[in-house]
């Protein structure tokens, strides 16, 4: 198999992308990969990340790429998980207090931070709108996420998440509730709850 070949099957595997850092894990050089992004008419999705033409341009997926420690949540993780039919007009993560966001702000995302013990509670793999695997929250802590960022939050859109959270199947609400304690929300979840159901 030729350079090209072994690059066609990572932009394959990819979904139609390819970093340039794929292509020197495979003892690729920067000049061949320059030549290859060329030859197939690639776009730049953004720094080190090219995509076919054919493409569809995921946001979330070339976040999460150049982002690797955040996790979706709010709005975003709401749309992912089909909370809400609405997509967010800008992208919501969450880091770690303390790590820097000056990056992530500056590229137009809406960035929350929360303390390290209560970072990866609710952590999953989701899928991003065109099939990729991203790092998002579960039903239970976004909608903790969504009523503790209420002021930021459409009514509309809080109301929407919560009715949709509990006419699922899978809902769960003793985990819901254990969430809601952790994060303070749990007489506000409450009131919703009763006003809801």
């Amino acid at each position: 198999m030729n350079k090209f070949e072994v690059m066609d099957k990572l932009v394959q595997y990819n979904k139609g992308y390819i970093k340039t850092s794929d292509a020197t894990k495979n003892n690729i050089s920067r000049t061949y990969f320059s030549e290859y992004v060329k030859e197939r008419n690639l776009i730049k999705a953004a720094h080190g990340i090219y995509m076919t033409e054919d493409t569809w341009q995921d946001d979330i997926y070339v976040t999460q790429i150049r982002y690797p420690q955040v996790i979706f949540s709010h709005e975003t993780a709401a749309y992912l998980l089909e909370l809400t039919d609405r997509e967010p007009f800008k992208i919501s993560l969450t880091l770690k207090t303390g790590e820097s966001s000056t990056r992530l702000v500056k590229s137009g995302l809406i960035v929350y931070k929360i303390k390290q013990e209560l970072y990866e509670v609710g952590l999953m793999l989701a899928k991003s709108p065109s099939g990729h695997e991203i790092r998002s929250y579960n039903a239970e802590r976004t909608v903790c996420d969504i009523i503790r960022s209420r002021s930021k939050i459409e009514i509309q859109e809080i109301q929407t998440v919560l009715k949709t959270y509990l006419r699922q199947k899978n809902r769960n609400i003793p985990k819901l509730m254990r969430y809601a304690k952790l994060f303070s929300v749990d007489s506000i979840l409450g009131q919703y709850i009763e006003v809801l159901l």
